[in-house]
């Protein structure tokens, strides 16, 4: 009777099973608040990237321009699109022979194309339509064979000794250029770039063709 008896107040002393805790309550507008500040954050960095690249290409790399006038007729027409290319010459200096686009001597504000016809220390000379180039491997000066002119004088007569930074350019279209036979030289820290393809119009789209002349040249 007296085991029974503990035994019954045993059982009356035993806990009840516990509840599993419940879960917190997830805050739908902070998780919403966070999710689109994610969001903003992934499209601003994205953003910032492709603009980041653009800037780096349009004003380190290449750049685009249009021919405005005849000046370099029959190479170039009035209202091309051209890229100048604007890593060339971080490698090696200015070609005779290369288009370039520059900053116009006498007003920055406004670029030209043209084509080096003169490099640096050279003395370029202009006489009777034809263009002489003295240096040291031409003392006595050599005749510019220019194939692009198609058979074109070169008018207005001039001479000129170039600087150790200097360059003598000239339009394609001798007979309707301003240019170095007019307003002198181009220095080089005004150079642009190296014009690399024609994009507009579509039917002359290509790449602006090396030019040689040959040995000393």
């Amino acid at each position: 009777m007296v085991e029974d008896m503990f035994a019954h107040e045993e059982g009356d002393h035993k806990s009840a099973p516990s509840k599993p805790a419940r879960a917190p309550r997830r805050n739908i507008w902070l998780t919403i608040f966070v999710g689109t500040v994610i969001f903003v954050y992934d499209v601003f960095k994205t953003v910032a990237t492709v603009l980041g690249v653009a800037f780096m290409i349009r004003f380190f790399l290449i750049q685009p321009f249009y021919v405005s006038g005849p000046s370099m007729n029959p190479t170039f027409e009035n209202n091309q699109y051209i890229i100048v290319d604007q890593v060339t010459y971080h490698f090696r200096a200015p070609r005779r022979g290369d288009v370039i686009v520059f900053k116009w001597p006498q007003n920055v504000a406004i670029s030209f194309i043209k084509r080096i016809v003169g490099t640096p220390g050279e003395t370029v000379e202009v006489k009777n339509g034809r263009v002489y180039i003295y240096n040291q491997q031409n003392p006595n000066g050599v005749l510019l064979t220019e194939k692009y002119l198609n058979g074109v004088t070169t008018p207005t007569d001039t001479r000129r000794t170039l600087g150790k930074d200097e360059y003598f350019v000239m339009g394609d279209n001798r007979h309707n250029s301003s240019d170095s036979r007019i307003w002198g030289p181009v220095a080089r820290h005004l150079i642009v770039g190296k014009v690399w393809v024609v994009i507009y119009p579509f039917e002359d789209f290509g790449s602006v063709p090396g030019v040689s002349y040959g040995k000393g040249l």
